[in-house]
């Protein structure tokens, strides 16, 4: 069950994080890469960023996934699977 998944992606630590460099396109392809094998990832963002929501969405949308949640600095995306 999905939301199986999600529970125990949140008890895990982040797959992904998105460094000083921001959301470059190798991280962006190494999301896509982690969603079609797990279906949901957890993501930490590792820079002070000001509107963390924001770039939540930003990356949801580049990777045409799901923003489950935010929470602080990490965020979780699930896999649309509406292809």
């Amino acid at each position: 069950m999905i939301s199986e998944k999600v529970k125990k992606v949140k008890a895990e630590h982040p797959a992904i994080r998105i460094g000083k460099n921001g959301l470059t396109e190798g991280l962006v392809n190494e999301i896509k890469r982690q969603l079609k094998e797990h279906e949901v990832v957890k993501v930490k963002i590792g820079i002070k960023e000001q509107d963390r929501r924001e770039l939540a969405k930003k990356v949801a949308e580049s990777v045409n996934a799901r923003l489950v949640e935010v929470r602080g600095y990490t965020f979780i995306l699930m896999r649309n699977d509406s292809h």
